[in-house]
């Protein structure tokens, strides 16, 4: 058992580690696809978006074997340092940080850019899989509940303030997780009707809204109590009320923000998804081009390196988020699905190992890990075929970037190390 325990690879998932290898080499693929010019000679090069990008693969083999080295106390016992440190590195980037497009996201080491928020993740989902597996703890308890939330939502709150919304908005994925651990379901039933109201509200107008659903509740109200719901109600009329001006308040204040407050070209991304306007030569360019590149490719697609669209330089920043715009022509349909496929067994394989998992804490980062990536996945590919707004987060182990590739390899490693380590007893 000594001996085993000496050995770094010994116990670990090589399933998840073949998915891996399989996701960011087809990834590479298509990043070479869509940034390869006829100029381009060298593999590996700092001067070219692919040489960059297999310069960042092979440094995630020694990243890999670091994760590997520390057993799975190290990160149990030490997952309140990893939080408190990208805590700290997010704070760090509003003096010392560069503005890229806007947001100051971004460490500049020469060559080398740093996005903390791609490791915040990962170091987030410890600090929440510690606090969640005292034994002790209870998310049946509100303080309790409020103290998770405050550990998942000051990294986004931060994030947001870069402003970077679209990586602010993942943090969303661990209401899974503390629905697993027992938070109750109300709280994402109650997220995704405000998240419809909210919807409705931009597509039909905050006037129209507020008259429409306070005569819903109305009825509905009258509908319960005439079936006999006074038990359910009580006939607390304050309690009522309170949901009317709840409601009246978000509508109203959504209308307000969208019409007086949200940037032109937010605005615009909501209006072009929502149907509202048409513009495939402004905002509405890169989704436009990038629906009209996947469609291109067909059943089978046109080809490694033979997509013309991609090749034409018609979807900017394809190497990075729009990355399976590039999949979708030169693979086709068959290609792509290819890809949801990979995801899917990658995501099934952790939750499934995480279930297996005796030690609370090795099942939460688990379930956080596997939450993380679904929603990553979920968002970027909506966003490329236009049923989601331009957010701007990147396709995991697939967009181009070191901190992305090597903020999800951490992610994935360190929830390897502790499956490896899960029937020992440290």
């Amino acid at each position: 058992m000594r001996q085993e325990r000496n050995n770094i690879f010994a116990g670990i998932d090589w399933i998840l580690v073949i998915l891996f290898f399989a996701l960011v080499a087809f990834g590479w693929l298509n990043i070479y696809a869509a940034s390869k010019t006829e100029t381009d000679t060298s593999l590996l090069s700092f001067s070219t978006k692919y040489g960059k990008q297999l310069i960042f693969i092979s440094l995630t083999i020694p990243l890999i074997v670091t994760i590997l080295f520390f057993n799975s106390k190290f990160y149990e016992q030490f997952a309140s340092i990893f939080y408190f440190l990208s805590i700290f590195l997010l704070l760090m980037l509003f003096p010392f940080g560069k503005e890229i497009n806007g947001a100051k996201s971004w460490f500049n080491f020469g060559v080398l850019g740093l996005q903390p928020s791609e490791f915040a993740k990962a170091f987030t989902a410890l600090a929440i899989a510690k606090l969640l597996s005292d034994r002790l703890y209870s998310l049946k308890l509100i303080k309790n509940q409020i103290k998770a939330f405050i550990i998942i939502f000051f990294p986004a709150f931060l994030i947001f303030l870069q402003p970077d919304a679209g990586s602010a908005v993942i943090y969303l994925s661990f209401f899974f997780v503390l629905n697993r651990e027992g938070l109750t379901s109300n709280y994402i039933l109650l997220g995704t009707a405000f998240i419809m109201l909210f919807i409705l509200t931009i597509y039909f107008g905050y006037k129209w809204m507020i008259l429409s659903t306070f005569l819903l509740l109305t009825i509905l109200v009258f509908y319960l109590i005439y079936r006999g719901g006074k038990r359910f109600f009580r006939f607390n009329w304050h309690k009522i009320i309170s949901v009317y001006l709840v409601i009246g308040l978000f509508i109203f204040g959504t209308g307000y923000v969208y019409k007086n407050i949200l940037p032109s070209h937010q605005k615009d991304r909501f209006d072009i998804l929502l149907g509202k306007k048409i513009d495939k030569r402004g905002i509405g360019y890169n989704s436009y081009q990038s629906q009209l590149t996947i469609s291109s490719g067909g059943l089978k697609g046109k080809g490694f390196l033979k997509g013309d669209l991609t090749q034409g330089d018609f979807v900017p920043e394809q190497h990075t988020d729009y990355i399976f715009s590039t999949v979708g022509e030169e693979w086709g349909f068959i290609g792509t699905s290819l890809v949801v496929i990979l995801f899917m067994a990658l995501m099934y394989r952790i939750i499934y190992l995480a279930e297996t998992h005796t030690n609370k804490f090795g099942r939460i980062y688990g379930y956080s890990v596997a939450s993380i990536l679904f929603f990553h996945v979920i968002v970027n590919i909506g966003m490329v075929i236009g049923l989601l707004p331009t957010v701007g987060i990147p396709l995991p182990f697939f967009s181009y970037g070191g901190s992305s590739l090597w903020g999800f390899t951490i992610l994935l490693f360190i929830f390897i190390r502790l499956d490896a380590h899960k029937n020992y007893d440290w």
